[in-house]
C-alpha cells in the first residue's frame, strides 16, 4: 500500500475557490508552527508529508507515518466579532466530518465536542484553533492511510481501516477547502450555521465529564451549543473551554 504524494498543482487545479493558495513540503517540524512564525495572508494553506513536532489541542502530540495522514494548516481572517471565533473550530470540525461523509459513501463521521472527528467512537481527526494577530490558525490532521501498528492509541483509527479504501490525499484537501470557503462565507453573512454541527454531533445528548482549566471537572449531559461554540450543559452550566469525555465509552 503506497500512497499517493502530495502535489500543489494537483490539489490547486481541483479548487473551486481562489481564495486559497496552497503549498506542500515534503518535511517540516509543524505546519502550524510554520504559518505561526511566517508572514501569513488570509487564504494560506501549508500541507506536509510529515510533521517531525506536530501538536495538537493541550500541547499533544500529533505523531503520523510519513504519507499516512493529511496534515495541514491555514490562516483566516473572519470578518466576524472575535468573540465569536470560537466558533471557527466546530464549523471546521463540520465541515471536515462532511467531506469525509462524502468521499466514503457514509454518514458515520460525527463532530465530538470541540475538535475531534470520530467513527465508531474512534478518533479520526482533530483540529487546532489558534489565534494570531486579527485572525486564526487552524491545524487540521486526518488518519488517512494510518495502519493499526501506527495509531498511537488504540482509540485511533483511520479511513482506510474503516473502509479498506485509500483515499487520494490531494483530493481530499480540494474536497475540504471547497466546502470550507462558501461555509465561511455564509457564516460571516451572519447565517445560523449550528444546526450543521448539531447534525453531525457525537456529543449532544450524551452524558459527559468535562476537565476543566486547573484541574476540576464537571459531569452532566450535554444539551446544546451556541453560535459562539460554547457547549451548554443540562444543569445550565456553559463550558467554552475544555476536554470532554464521553461516559458512555470513556472517549476523551
Amino acid at each position: 500500500m503506497k500512497p499517493e504524494l502530495l502535489s500543489a498543482n494537483a490539489i490547486t487545479s481541483a479548487l473551486a475557490h481562489g481564495y486559497w493558495r496552497v503549498s506542500v513540503v515534503d518535511e517540516i517540524d509543524s505546519t502550524q508552527n510554520y504559518l505561526r512564525t511566517s508572514n501569513t495572508k488570509p487564504g494560506d494553506v501549508i500541507t506536509a508529508e510529515y510533521q517531525s513536532a506536530g501538536k495538537g489541542r493541550l500541547d499533544r502530540s500529533f505523531v503520523a507515518a510519513k504519507s499516512s495522514a493529511l496534515l495541514f494548516s491555514l490562516y483566516l481572517e473572519p470578518k466576524v466579532l472575535a468573540a465569536n471565533f470560537g466558533y471557527l473550530t466546530l464549523l471546521t470540525g463540520s465541515t471536515v466530518a462532511k467531506v469525509l461523509n462524502e468521499v466514503t459513501s457514509s454518514n458515520n463521521f460525527k463532530c465530538k465536542w470541540p475538535n475531534d472527528i470520530l467513527i465508531n467512537d474512534h478518533k479520526v481527526a482533530g483540529i487546532l484553533a489558534e489565534r494570531k494577530g486579527n485572525g486564526v490558525i487552524l491545524g487540521i490532521g486526518i488518519n488517512v492511510s494510518t495502519t493499526k501498528a501506527d495509531l498511537p492509541v488504540n482509540t485511533a483509527t483511520s479511513i482506510y481501516l474503516e473502509f479498506d479504501e485509500l483515499i487520494d490525499r490531494n483530493e481530499l484537501l480540494a474536497a475540504i477547502l471547497n466546502e470550507l470557503a462558501p461555509a465561511l462565507l455564509a457564516w460571516e453573512a451572519g447565517d445560523d450555521l449550528t444546526c450543521d454541527y448539531r447534525n453531525l454531533s457525537a456529543t449532544l445528548g450524551k452524558s459527559i465529564r468535562v476537565l476543566l482549566p486547573g484541574g476540576n471537572s464537571h459531569e452532566a449531559t450535554a444539551e446544546d451549543i451556541d453560535a459562539t461554540g460554547a457547549l451548554l450543559l443540562d444543569d445550565g452550566k456553559v463550558i467554552t473551554v475544555g476536554d470532554v469525555i464521553h461516559l458512555e465509552t470513556k472517549l476523551s
